[in-house]
């Protein structure tokens, strides 16, 4: 989501530097984009954009796919009821928005069933306190993607993004079995 008044100059800035985003082989340093776990996985999420764009949307970059590797897309105008605004793509695909208030956008963001994180870009403490506050995701990243982590930082959703949190601590957690026992002395 982009606030109204800067909306036309990011999405040419995000149109732009996704049309320099080097898809290939993983292996290789300059590859931003690699292929999609399956060519299955590929083809369901080039469903969603095309038919995002047989419903109004307008595809900004991208929305072409060889095999499992997918285009970086962009899109805007999308219906909200589409599956590329209302389910997680988990792939190189993503819809710009407008918004008016922090209000709006905050109801935009808890408007899903989905929760896992969520990226701000404010330099408005109060705006950043709210988010905190009102979003229901399972974290606020601020200054950068929503997609931003370290190993020590639990990282994981609310509602359908969440089942725990991933980080070191979480997945020592997981592997560990916790025991207890107990002995205690009979009464003579």
């Amino acid at each position: 989501m982009i606030h109204e008044d800067i909306y036309e100059i990011v999405k040419q800035k995000l149109v732009a530097k996704s049309a320099t985003l080097i898809k290939g082989d993983p292996k290789l340093r300059d590859t931003f984009i690699g292929p999609m776990i399956s060519v299955g996985e590929a083809s369901r999420l080039h469903g969603w954009i095309e038919a995002a764009a047989a419903a109004g949307g307008k595809i900004l970059c991208g929305g072409t796919r060889d095999g499992a590797m997918l285009d970086a897309t962009l899109m805007e105008n999308v219906p909200l009821d589409q599956d590329l605004c209302v389910e997680e793509a988990f792939g190189p695909a993503a819809v710009l928005q407008k918004f008016s208030t922090w209000n709006e956008a905050i109801s935009m963001v808890n408007d899903s069933k989905f929760g896992l994180q969520a990226g701000i870009f404010t330099r408005d403490f109060y705006k950043v306190q709210q988010a905190w506050d009102q979003m229901e995701v399972g974290g606020v990243v601020v200054g950068d993607v929503p997609s931003y982590r370290v190993d020590n930082m639990p990282y994981g959703g609310v509602k359908d993004s969440g089942i725990g949190r991933e980080g070191i601590v979480f997945a020592m957690e997981d592997m560990t079995e916790i025991r207890n026992l107990v002995i205690r002395t009979p009464p003579h």
